[in-house]
């Protein structure tokens, strides 16, 4: 057993602990040791202040480990021989006010396993800082541009980096498209020598409003996978088709049917087999006394799974769907009935 010293970083927030082994591969107890050798990207988009990190290894949850990001504060990846302690102290630290450098420079300062870290940070100002240890294993390193920082290690090759780096910056669209441009140009010049299991994109909001739930922008995880970046594409398209959804709702409560339309039209767009987005479409039409509007999307509802249509007479005792006798009995006749033997 490693014999255990601990020295502390009095700096910014105050005291962090970290323990000193007689080893250079060194991680702490509560910290994994796995070797998470992966790709990924931090990144700000000036336009919005969105910040974001997005990551793919041969590796299994990497998204758990890796990906750390608060809104209005900074955004970090932690991989290789991993501590993800630089997660939350790089965060801690940056809140409190230091630049993305000095947090990255005081816990490397403190980290006897430094050698074999990769650790890149973005604050909410754009300021970005990276560390390639010594001892990351081959093909290893990174490149940082503005208001990027893209950091790779155990890669088929050396052109890994660089194809990130050029695919970002060269890449139009919202920070989402821009970090997935660049993990799909890293695995199209080899990506991990491994192989591929698992990916992870989370984006947060400029500035923070104290709701976590709306300042984190984005969250998706893809844990085990043959395709990880192919299956995380797909969930940002179904992220995106939800965003619309819940844009078409807020404009249902605000009485802008129209509006609401449009939005509830571009998600079902961009996922046509979801019966669900086309049932709420069809009950806000209810909802805004344009039921003969919603009959034929409750007819294709009700054939792609009658269930729905056992669902519907439940909706009006709750509020949900107002309709009276008549009404309901002219939604429920759409439904088809099965045929007589």
């Amino acid at each position: 057993m490693f014999k255990k010293t601990f020295i502390f970083l009095f700096w910014g927030l105050g005291a962090f602990a970290f323990a000193h082994p007689d080893s250079p591969l060194f991680f702490s107890e509560g910290r994994s040791g796995r070797p998470i050798h992966t790709y990924s990207i931090v990144a700000r988009d000036p336009a919005t202040g969105q910040m974001g990190v997005a990551v793919q290894s041969h590796w299994f949850s990497v998204g758990s480990l890796v990906t750390w990001a608060e809104a209005g504060v900074g955004a970090v990846a932690t991989q290789s021989f991993i501590d993800p302690a630089y997660g939350p102290l790089g965060l801690d630290l940056m809140r409190a006010g230091k630049t993305a450098p000095q947090a990255l420079a005081g816990l490397i300062a403190a980290d006897p396993g430094e050698a074999v870290r990769q650790v890149a940070m973005i604050d909410a100002k754009g300021n970005v800082a990276v560390h390639t240890g010594s001892k990351c294993i081959p093909g290893a390193g990174h490149i940082t541009g503005d208001n990027f920082s893209v950091q790779a290690n155990l890669m088929l090759n050396d052109k890994v980096w660089p194809a990130m780096a050029e695919a970002y910056k060269n890449t139009s669209g919202d920070l989402a498209d821009k970090m997935m441009a660049a993990l799909d140009a890293a695995q199209a010049v080899g990506g991990d020598i491994r192989g591929k299991q698992s990916a992870a994109i989370l984006i947060v909001s400029g500035t923070n409003t104290g709701r976590p739930w709306v300042d984190r922008v984005m969250e998706l995880r893809v844990e085990d996978h043959p395709e990880p970046l192919k299956e995380l594409r797909r969930l940002v398209q179904v992220h995106r088709a939800y965003k619309h959804m819940n844009a078409g709702d807020l404009a249902t409560e605000h009485n802008d049917m129209d509006k609401a339309l449009r939005e509830y039209g571009a998600a079902q767009t961009m996922m046509p087999d979801n019966l669900e987005m086309t049932y709420w479409t069809a009950v806000s039409l209810v909802n805004a006394g344009r039921l003969d509007e919603s009959l034929p999307l409750f007819k294709k509802v009700f054939a792609g799974d009658p269930n729905w249509a056992e669902l519907t007479p439940r909706l009006p005792g709750v509020g949900l769907l107002n309709v009276d006798g008549a009404g309901m009995k002219k939604i429920l006749s759409v439904e088809p009935q099965p045929e007589k033997k």
